[in-house]
């Protein structure tokens, strides 16, 4: 099959939402780039209208956008060429299943991903890669709300946590973070289908994470207060620097302690106990 690629040229913080506008029109993959973002989606599914519509859409974004398509047998190439490893403090690499490995690293996370967000390559995953790495996370009960492609799920498993849950409000992003829990060996991590608040866990936790964006997070914020057990860590990206006194604020206010936060480009994660 025959593919398109469309090369989005804009800034970081816009990237999330333009990710989710085209995987709403059939998008399949997304890479991030320097510039922006690569998006790829079958010719024949191809409707040149919604990049017009998308610019439309945000036009103080100063959205720019270029087109050309991937012949089938390049497809694998042309994944390859734009999908680079990560490493997060030479304790954790990131790659997809054509990556090298590298046995020197304590921990390696396989991610195919598909529609679903979270390759590292953002600064909120990394950020929540790395503060998660500073957790005693052995033995204890995770869930990781919004989970994208697994793979805080499967950091959290890798780290020796006694069970896993996650969950997701769009169904191919289930798909992909199981497909991706059984790549890494994290069989056992148990992936749900909806939001938290319609899923209402009756189960309690010791570390909960959630790389959101500010306005779920603000909504949901007490749902994982009450899912808490007292003294557990609730990790928070998906905002930047100047919403941390607004989510902190809140936290407070339900009865969490901040042990501070830690920002990259611009992006912050905040690291939240229950008192």
């Amino acid at each position: 099959m025959d593919y398109i690629e469309v090369n989005v040229t804009c800034d970081e913080a816009h990237r999330e939402i333009i990710t989710a506008e085209l995987a709403e029109v059939g998008f399949e993959s997304f890479l991030e780039s320097e510039s922006g973002l690569q998006a790829y989606i079958p010719v024949l599914d191809f409707e040149p209208s919604t990049l017009h519509d998308l610019t439309e859409a945000y036009p103080d974004w100063g959205l720019y956008y270029s087109v050309k398509i991937i012949a089938q047998q390049n497809w694998n190439e042309e994944w390859e060429k734009n999908y680079e490893p990560i490493r997060v403090e030479d304790e954790v690499l990131i790659r997809a299943d054509f990556h090298q490995g590298d046995p020197k690293v304590p921990y390696e996370i396989i991610i195919n991903p598909k529609m679903s967000f979270g390759t590292g390559h953002h600064a909120t995953t990394y950020l929540m890669v790395k503060r998660l790495l500073t957790l005693e996370v052995g033995g204890k009960r995770v869930y990781d709300v919004g989970t994208g492609t697994g793979i805080l799920a499967i950091m959290a498993s890798k780290l020796g946590a006694s069970h896993v849950e996650a969950n997701d409000v769009e169904q191919w992003t289930v798909e992909n973070c199981r497909e991706n829990c059984q790549a890494n060996d994290c069989p056992s991590v148990q992936v749900y289908y909806g939001s938290i608040g319609l899923l209402a866990p009756r189960s309690k936790y010791d570390i909960m994470l959630a790389n959101i964006n500010r306005n779920v997070l603000l909504e949901e914020l007490p749902h994982y207060f009450d899912l808490l057990h007292d003294g557990g860590d609730l990790l928070l990206s998906g905002f930047y620097d100047e919403d941390v006194l607004q989510l902190v604020n809140l936290g407070q206010a339900l009865g969490f302690v901040s042990h501070g936060h830690e920002l990259r480009n611009g992006w912050a994660c905040l690291h939240l106990q229950k008192n």
